[in-house]
Protein backbone atom coordinates (compact mmCIF):
# COMPACT_ATOMS: atom_id res chain seq x y z
CA UNK A 1 0.00 0.00 0.00
CA UNK A 2 1.07 3.58 -0.63
CA UNK A 3 0.60 5.74 2.44
CA UNK A 4 -0.59 9.32 1.88
CA UNK A 5 -0.91 10.15 5.59
CA UNK A 6 1.57 13.05 5.35
CA UNK A 7 -0.68 14.72 2.78
CA UNK A 8 -4.20 13.36 3.39
CA UNK A 9 -4.82 11.96 6.89
CA UNK A 10 -5.36 8.18 7.04
CA UNK A 11 -5.40 7.77 3.24
CA UNK A 12 -3.84 4.65 1.74
CA UNK A 13 -3.62 3.74 -1.92
CA UNK A 14 -3.38 0.30 -3.52
CA UNK A 15 -0.42 -0.44 -5.83
CA UNK A 16 -1.32 0.35 -9.44
CA UNK A 17 -3.60 3.28 -8.52
CA UNK A 18 -3.78 6.43 -10.65
CA UNK A 19 -4.69 9.62 -8.78
CA UNK A 20 -5.81 12.89 -10.40
CA UNK A 21 -5.14 16.17 -8.56
CA UNK A 22 -7.52 18.80 -9.97
CA UNK A 23 -8.28 22.40 -9.11
CA UNK A 24 -8.08 26.05 -10.16
CA UNK A 25 -4.76 27.93 -10.38
CA UNK A 26 -3.02 28.93 -7.13
CA UNK A 27 -4.70 26.26 -5.00
CA UNK A 28 -1.46 24.36 -4.35
CA UNK A 29 -2.04 21.40 -6.72
CA UNK A 30 1.60 21.17 -7.73
CA UNK A 31 2.85 21.30 -4.14
CA UNK A 32 0.39 18.61 -3.00
CA UNK A 33 1.60 16.39 -5.85
CA UNK A 34 5.24 16.95 -4.88
CA UNK A 35 4.39 16.34 -1.22
CA UNK A 36 2.88 12.95 -2.19
CA UNK A 37 6.12 12.09 -4.00
CA UNK A 38 8.30 13.40 -1.18
CA UNK A 39 6.42 11.51 1.53
CA UNK A 40 7.18 8.33 -0.43
CA UNK A 41 10.83 9.27 -0.96
CA UNK A 42 11.21 9.74 2.79
CA UNK A 43 10.10 6.10 3.16
CA UNK A 44 12.46 4.82 0.46
CA UNK A 45 10.06 4.78 -2.51
CA UNK A 46 11.32 5.70 -5.97
CA UNK A 47 10.13 8.99 -7.50
CA UNK A 48 9.69 9.75 -11.19
CA UNK A 49 8.48 13.13 -12.50
CA UNK A 50 7.31 13.66 -16.07
CA UNK A 51 7.40 17.43 -16.52
CA UNK A 52 5.69 19.16 -19.44
CA UNK A 53 5.84 22.58 -17.77
CA UNK A 54 9.09 23.14 -15.85
CA UNK A 55 12.70 22.26 -16.61
CA UNK A 56 14.29 19.28 -14.88
CA UNK A 57 16.45 21.63 -12.79
CA UNK A 58 13.38 23.38 -11.40
CA UNK A 59 11.68 20.03 -10.72
CA UNK A 60 14.72 18.70 -8.85
CA UNK A 61 14.88 21.91 -6.81
CA UNK A 62 11.19 21.63 -5.81
CA UNK A 63 11.58 17.93 -5.02
CA UNK A 64 14.68 18.54 -2.88
CA UNK A 65 12.85 21.27 -0.96
CA UNK A 66 9.88 18.91 -0.35
CA UNK A 67 11.75 15.86 0.94
CA UNK A 68 13.91 15.25 3.99
CA UNK A 69 15.79 12.44 2.22
CA UNK A 70 19.29 13.33 1.03
CA UNK A 71 19.77 10.29 -1.22
CA UNK A 72 16.30 9.84 -2.75
CA UNK A 73 15.96 7.82 -5.95
CA UNK A 74 14.56 10.42 -8.36
CA UNK A 75 14.19 10.40 -12.14
CA UNK A 76 12.88 13.26 -14.30
CA UNK A 77 11.53 13.01 -17.84
CA UNK A 78 12.01 16.59 -19.09
CA UNK A 79 9.71 17.46 -22.01
CA UNK A 80 10.49 21.20 -22.17
CA UNK A 81 14.25 21.85 -22.32
CA UNK A 82 14.84 20.43 -25.82
CA UNK A 83 11.85 22.32 -27.17
CA UNK A 84 13.12 25.58 -25.70
CA UNK A 85 16.58 24.93 -27.13
CA UNK A 86 18.40 26.02 -23.98
CA UNK A 87 20.64 24.23 -21.53
CA UNK A 88 22.11 20.75 -21.57
CA UNK A 89 20.09 18.01 -23.22
CA UNK A 90 22.23 14.92 -22.62
CA UNK A 91 20.56 12.21 -20.55
CA UNK A 92 22.17 11.56 -17.19
CA UNK A 93 21.29 9.14 -14.35
CA UNK A 94 18.58 11.49 -13.03
CA UNK A 95 17.27 13.18 -16.19
CA UNK A 96 16.00 11.88 -19.53
CA UNK A 97 14.83 14.25 -22.25
CA UNK A 98 11.82 13.98 -24.56
CA UNK A 99 11.74 16.36 -27.52
CA UNK A 100 8.51 18.16 -26.49
CA UNK A 101 5.12 17.63 -24.80
CA UNK A 102 3.87 16.45 -28.21
CA UNK A 103 6.40 13.59 -28.27
CA UNK A 104 4.14 11.19 -26.39
CA UNK A 105 5.88 8.09 -27.72
CA UNK A 106 9.21 9.43 -26.48
CA UNK A 107 7.71 10.33 -23.09
CA UNK A 108 6.36 6.80 -22.69
CA UNK A 109 9.71 5.23 -23.61
CA UNK A 110 11.64 7.39 -21.13
CA UNK A 111 9.12 6.59 -18.37
CA UNK A 112 9.45 2.86 -19.06
CA UNK A 113 13.26 3.12 -18.94
CA UNK A 114 13.13 4.73 -15.49
CA UNK A 115 10.58 2.21 -14.16
CA UNK A 116 12.66 -0.70 -15.44
CA UNK A 117 15.86 0.74 -13.99
CA UNK A 118 14.26 1.45 -10.59
CA UNK A 119 12.82 -2.08 -10.36
CA UNK A 120 15.61 -4.15 -11.84
CA UNK A 121 18.78 -2.19 -11.05
CA UNK A 122 17.86 -0.36 -7.85
CA UNK A 123 15.51 -2.95 -6.36
CA UNK A 124 12.71 -0.43 -5.75
CA UNK A 125 9.36 -2.21 -5.62
CA UNK A 126 7.31 0.92 -4.78
CA UNK A 127 7.54 3.90 -7.12
CA UNK A 128 5.53 7.11 -7.30
CA UNK A 129 5.17 8.79 -10.70
CA UNK A 130 4.06 12.41 -11.15
CA UNK A 131 2.85 13.88 -14.45
CA UNK A 132 2.83 17.68 -14.31
CA UNK A 133 0.74 18.67 -16.06
CA UNK A 134 -2.10 17.18 -18.08
CA UNK A 135 -3.26 20.72 -18.94
CA UNK A 136 0.00 21.37 -20.80
CA UNK A 137 -0.48 18.21 -22.87
CA UNK A 138 -3.95 19.47 -23.83
CA UNK A 139 -2.45 22.79 -24.99
CA UNK A 140 -0.36 20.93 -27.56
CA UNK A 141 -2.62 18.03 -28.59
CA UNK A 142 -6.34 17.31 -28.87
CA UNK A 143 -8.37 15.50 -26.22
CA UNK A 144 -8.50 12.22 -28.16
CA UNK A 145 -4.70 12.08 -28.49
CA UNK A 146 -4.12 12.96 -24.83
CA UNK A 147 -6.76 10.44 -23.72
CA UNK A 148 -5.05 7.66 -25.69
CA UNK A 149 -1.66 8.61 -24.27
CA UNK A 150 -2.98 8.69 -20.69
CA UNK A 151 -4.76 5.38 -21.23
CA UNK A 152 -1.38 3.79 -22.03
CA UNK A 153 0.42 5.77 -19.30
CA UNK A 154 -2.05 4.78 -16.55
CA UNK A 155 -1.90 1.17 -17.76
CA UNK A 156 1.86 1.21 -17.40
CA UNK A 157 1.55 2.49 -13.82
CA UNK A 158 -0.98 -0.25 -13.08
CA UNK A 159 1.14 -3.07 -14.48
CA UNK A 160 4.21 -1.81 -12.61
CA UNK A 161 2.33 -1.67 -9.27
CA UNK A 162 3.42 1.95 -9.06
CA UNK A 163 1.31 4.94 -8.04
CA UNK A 164 0.50 7.65 -10.58
CA UNK A 165 -0.23 11.27 -9.65
CA UNK A 166 -1.50 13.63 -12.36
CA UNK A 167 -2.07 17.39 -12.04
CA UNK A 168 -4.69 19.27 -14.07
CA UNK A 169 -6.00 22.85 -13.99
CA UNK A 170 -9.73 22.13 -13.82
CA UNK A 171 -10.75 25.66 -14.84
CA UNK A 172 -8.76 25.52 -18.10
CA UNK A 173 -11.00 22.81 -19.59
CA UNK A 174 -14.73 22.36 -20.10
CA UNK A 175 -16.82 19.88 -18.11
CA UNK A 176 -16.92 17.36 -20.95
CA UNK A 177 -13.12 17.27 -21.16
CA UNK A 178 -12.79 16.88 -17.40
CA UNK A 179 -15.42 14.13 -17.24
CA UNK A 180 -13.81 12.27 -20.14
CA UNK A 181 -10.38 12.33 -18.51
CA UNK A 182 -11.63 11.43 -15.02
CA UNK A 183 -12.68 8.02 -16.40
CA UNK A 184 -8.98 7.10 -16.56
CA UNK A 185 -8.31 7.60 -12.85
CA UNK A 186 -9.07 5.49 -9.79
CA UNK A 187 -9.25 8.42 -7.39
CA UNK A 188 -9.48 12.22 -7.53
CA UNK A 189 -8.27 14.95 -5.18
CA UNK A 190 -10.14 18.18 -5.94
CA UNK A 191 -9.08 21.52 -4.55
CA UNK A 192 -11.71 24.21 -4.25
CA UNK A 193 -11.08 27.93 -4.71
CA UNK A 194 -10.35 29.21 -1.18
CA UNK A 195 -12.24 31.99 0.52
CA UNK A 196 -10.13 35.05 1.36
CA UNK A 197 -7.45 34.20 3.87
CA UNK A 198 -8.37 30.52 4.07
CA UNK A 199 -6.68 27.34 2.91
CA UNK A 200 -8.04 25.64 -0.23
CA UNK A 201 -10.63 23.01 0.61
CA UNK A 202 -9.64 19.46 -0.36
CA UNK A 203 -12.24 16.93 -1.49
CA UNK A 204 -11.38 13.33 -2.28
CA UNK A 205 -13.17 10.62 -4.25
CA UNK A 206 -12.10 6.98 -4.52
CA UNK A 207 -9.52 7.10 -1.73
CA UNK A 208 -9.67 4.46 1.00
CA UNK A 209 -9.08 5.82 4.49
Amino acid sequence: MYDLADVIPDAEIDPGTNLLVAGPPLTGKRQIAFDILASGADRGDGSIVVTTKDSADKVLETFTDSTTSTDADIGVVDCVTKQRGIGTVDDDPRIKYASSPVDMTGIGIKLSEFLQEFYENRGLSENRVLLHSVSTLLMYSNLQTVFRFLHVFTGRIQSADAMGVYVIDSTAHDDQTMNTLKQLFDAVIELEEPADGEEPEIRTAGLST
